[in-house]
């Protein structure tokens, strides 16, 4: 048994600009707290670290606050929100929307989220 909190993260991602991911390790699995502050996106604060056209990331994750809208390469979108429940598969683009911070949990493919390659 593990038990390990994000107030002490394995580790911290920053983006560029606009917020970070805190990421705690249990076993061979990887969940991040994504705290993404107004005027993210990521084709703007994570494409650079990632050095991708769009997020090749699969994400399975819970909103806790704030909204976010996540554009699909096939042109649709999906907005979530607090309390929803999500997965996205890879390559999609997304940007917080309104004014407050949107935070998330991933339970997804987020072992090398934001990390510098």
């Amino acid at each position: 048994m593990q038990v390990k909190n994000f107030d002490k993260p394995d580790e911290t991602r920053p983006f560029e600009g606009n917020g970070r991911a805190d990421v705690v390790t249990l076993g061979d699995r990887t969940v991040g707290r994504g705290t993404f502050e107004p005027g993210w996106r990521w084709s703007r604060n994570v494409k650079p670290i990632a050095g991708t056209e769009l997020c090749e990331v699969s994400h399975l994750g819970y909103v806790l606050s704030g909204r976010m809208r996540i554009f699909m390469q096939d042109g649709t979108e999906h907005e979530v929100g607090p309390g929803d429940v999500f997965t996205i598969p890879p390559n999609h683009d997304a940007e917080v929307v309104g004014s407050d911070q949107c935070v998330m949990l991933d339970f997804g493919e987020f072992g090398d989220y934001a990390k510098r390659r």
